[in-house]
């Protein structure tokens, strides 16, 4: 790798996901193995969400064919979304998560270019094939807009790693040292990776994600930077739930950690839902798969007790923007919310 062109020996950068963007990038959803017997039920909540986030800056959504568009657009419409603001790209993909598949915008802001990473992806690791189709996603954006394109040639999903704006990345050893993504790299080689291509100086680690993440541990389902030093993490408070112990080593971890200047984090807990059972299946519901847009910050909720909670909780750290809840009863059966859906594209 230190021979090869990288974002950060070319001055490149990963922004953090609050600092202004021009868009938000989707996949729409088509795939009924990952909604099994429920997808129909998702195209509401996943309408209000573009419509939230459409009223502040475009949303560039991938999609099959001109069928696939017009399924789309008749959602949107019926709720009028701002549709000004919703463009359409014919890329084919195998499933919605866009997050992990959709292209890193990374941006040198000496120079005013934007590039593209296009890391590796094998859906989870290798979990639910195939895959070819949502690999070469980030390549195709990258061409359409004449951008320049990286390629690390590792595996790596954006929901793995949190970004503090100002050199930090936070992830987890559960997901990103799992044998199933990169077996061939250790710990510090990951690192380098990780620094090299999102233009970073520092991986900070946390341990497992929570239960019912079939990611293997995502740090979006767990913690969230909401500025340079502070954190919005998830707790339990019922000490008989499974995730009770989980949450709390991650907690301890957290308060362990320092930046690059050597302060620690500031943390704010954020409460769990109860949990959510589908089919007989846990479901890794949790307040922390929130998406921050330029005008909003779009929250899962539950019909859950702690609704209220964690919007006031999560409000009380971005006084700029509208916190909006949105329904994700039938969204978190897929195993993923609002966070895992969509991928943001930063200005440059």
């Amino acid at each position: 790798m230190n021979n090869l062109n990288t974002p950060k020996k070319d001055g490149f950068s990963f922004p953090a996901e609050w600092e202004k963007q021009d868009a938000m990038w989707l996949s729409w959803p088509h795939k009924e193995e990952s909604w099994p017997g429920k997808i129909e039920s998702i195209f509401k909540p996943y309408s209000e969400f573009i419509k939230a986030v459409a009223e502040g800056q475009k949303v560039r959504i991938n999609v099959r064919d001109e069928e696939m568009k017009s399924f789309a657009l008749k959602y949107l419409t019926e709720i009028s979304a701002n549709l000004e603001n919703i463009e359409f790209f014919f890329h084919p993909t195998n499933d919605a998560w866009c997050r992990d598949h959709g292209p890193a915008f990374v941006l040198n802001k000496q120079t005013g270019e934007k590039a593209v990473v296009d890391w590796g992806y094998n859906a989870w690791g290798d979990k639910y094939p195939p895959y070819d189709l949502d690999d070469v996603i980030p390549t195709q954006v990258a061409n359409h807009f004449g951008h320049k394109l990286f390629t690390p040639s590792i595996v790596m999903e954006g929901g793995s790693v949190e970004f503090n704006g100002n050199g930090t990345i936070l992830t987890t050893t559960a997901c990103l040292l799992n044998k199933n993504r990169n077996p061939h790299l250790n710990q510090e080689q990951i690192e380098d990776y990780l620094k090299e291509y999102y233009g970073q100086k520092q991986v900070l680690w946390l341990g497992d994600g929570i239960v019912g993440d079939d990611t293997d541990g995502h740090i979006d389902d767990i913690t969230r930077f909401v500025n340079e030093d502070t954190v919005l993490t998830v707790v339990e408070e019922n000490q008989e739930d499974e995730n009770y112990a989980i949450l709390q080593d991650n907690l301890k971890t957290l308060k362990n950690l320092r930046l690059l200047d050597g302060r620690p984090l500031q943390i704010i807990e954020l409460p769990m839902p109860h949990p959510v059972v589908y089919d007989e299946t846990r479901l890794p519901a949790s307040y922390a798969n929130f998406y921050i847009a330029n005008e909003v910050v779009v929250v899962p909720t539950f019909a859950d007790d702690n609704d209220q909670k964690a919007l006031d909780i999560i409000q009380g750290c971005f006084p700029d923007r509208k916190v909006i809840g949105i329904n994700s009863i039938d969204i978190i059966w897929g195993l993923g919310s609002f966070h895992c859906l969509s991928q943001q594209e930063p200005s440059i």
